[in-house]
């Protein structure tokens, strides 16, 4: 039975990133794009500016909210993760190397979607004892008029919100490389995901910011040494990443080919699963901002995705220019970046280990507090406890299904909220100002 639903599952995945999913996120996009003139490479040009004034928003301490470097790493914990380090190798070991190219495209692109969503999520907010609620099911709420649409999208969320893949990833690496028992480590990990999801979105927060800044940090440094010990092979590579986003690839070892409509479905699906374009998750994390300015915490969400194709870009790179993206004996998408990286540092099982735990924790705890806030909206006084107890089953269950499917589970639920927020958005463009 679970084969069958599976099979279902990944037919209704392909079709939509296919057919419908691609396109809505390219030519919303795109369209802000033209029409703003490139407000996205404004914002990252005038950096200076938008950081010296969201800097002095954060130093008033007597204002309601948190403050918006804190939401910062607390959106890049949820949207840098192991999304940009193993599940976005999937996009070229089956889309081949030109699925790095449309996922540029798509992270591109998807900069203003992710700005109309804080821009929303941030002007619909509203002000509660502790600071602010705001977030998609808010603006799909004035949007269409109805509750049905926003309670849809929460729901989304709430089975989104548990990480399901990269807690597997995380346990299963940790049971094998330290040799405990992986209940064991499930347990431990089920404890701090909820211990920090009830203490919301201020302790998430505060975990981010001390957490992700490290974690970049190194793991770029690794994968610029990689980059620059292979200089050599990087004109070849440059050149079939553009040669084949356009055209198909052929089979090479272990990788079967791949069409072009292969190659843009897993580009964009990866870049909106990596970067949560359209997802709704960080328009509820940014909307407890302190800052009073939409477009200010908006801007701060270009950054946030800037930051995350980076990451994808470097992960795709070193995975490429090893050539372990070919190898056909290894299935899991977790092994293919340790070999990547075990080419070049030694105690690679070790590290990265450390390395998964901070990237795919951060990511888990983000999702499992932005679920924690759309089961409350579903239901204020039981939605929580429902959500606890469905989180912990849906963790257990990940001992049974592998990465792969894992990972297109996330993709089919990505969808769903991608038509949702997508739709929402259009709905209400005129009231986004790009300032």
């Amino acid at each position: 039975m679970m084969t069958d639903v599976i099979t279902v599952l990944n037919k209704i995945d392909a079709f939509f990133w296919d057919y419908i999913g691609v396109y809505l996120i390219l030519i919303p996009g795109l369209y802000f794009t033209v029409k703003t003139k490139g407000f996205q490479f404004r914002v990252i040009k005038d950096y200076k500016n938008v950081l010296r004034s969201l800097y002095k928003i954060g130093q008033q301490k007597n204002m309601p909210g948190i403050s918006p470097f804190k939401l910062y790493f607390a959106s890049v914990g949820g949207m840098i993760g192991l999304g940009n380090i193993v599940a976005v190798v999937v996009a070229v070991t089956i889309g081949g190397p030109g699925a790095l190219f449309w996922l540029w495209i798509a992270a591109f692109a998807g900069m203003l979607i992710k700005y109309s969503e804080i821009y929303l999520g941030v002007t619909h907010r509203v002000k509660t004892k502790s600071g602010f609620d705001g977030g998609s099911m808010f603006y799909l709420g004035k949007a269409f008029g109805n509750k049905i649409i926003p309670i849809s999208a929460c729901i989304m969320l709430c089975i989104y919100g548990v990480e399901v893949f990269q807690f597997k990833v995380i346990n299963d690496t940790i049971a094998q490389n330290f040799a405990i028992d992986s209940n064991i480590v499930m347990f431990l990990m089920l404890l701090l995901t909820v211990y920090t999801g009830i203490g919301g979105i201020k302790r998430l927060a505060n975990i981010c910011s001390f957490l992700m800044p490290p974690f970049m940090i190194i793991y770029i440094l690794m994968c610029l040494w990689i980059i620059i010990t292979n200089y050599q092979v990087l004109p070849d590579l440059i050149v079939s990443i553009f040669k084949y986003a356009f055209s198909a690839h052929a089979p090479i070892g272990g990788f079967a080919g791949s069409t072009v409509l292969l190659t843009i479905h897993h580009g964009v699906a990866r870049a909106v699963y990596s970067g949560d374009i359209a997802i709704g998750y960080d328009s509820v994390v940014q909307s407890e901002t302190r800052s009073k300015h939409p477009e200010l915490q908006a801007k701060l969400a270009i950054f946030g995705q800037l930051t995350d194709v980076t990451i994808c870009t470097f992960s795709l790179l070193i995975v490429l220019i090893t050539g372990v993206w070919q190898d056909k004996i290894i299935q899991e998408p977790s092994a293919i970046i340790t070999k990547a990286l075990a080419m070049h540092f030694p105690y690679i099982d070790i590290f990265m280990t450390v390395l998964f735990f901070l990237a795919g924790y951060t990511t888990i705890l983000a999702y499992f507090s932005v679920g924690m806030k759309s089961a409350k909206f579903i239901h204020h006084k039981y939605g929580k406890i429902i959500y606890i107890i469905y989180a912990i089953v849906a963790f257990i269950s990940t001992k049974f299904i592998d990465q792969t499917n894992l990972i297109m589970l996330m993709s089919v639920c990505a969808g769903i909220l991608v038509l949702l927020n997508i739709s929402g958005i259009i709905k209400l463009r005129k009231e986004i100002k790009f300032i």
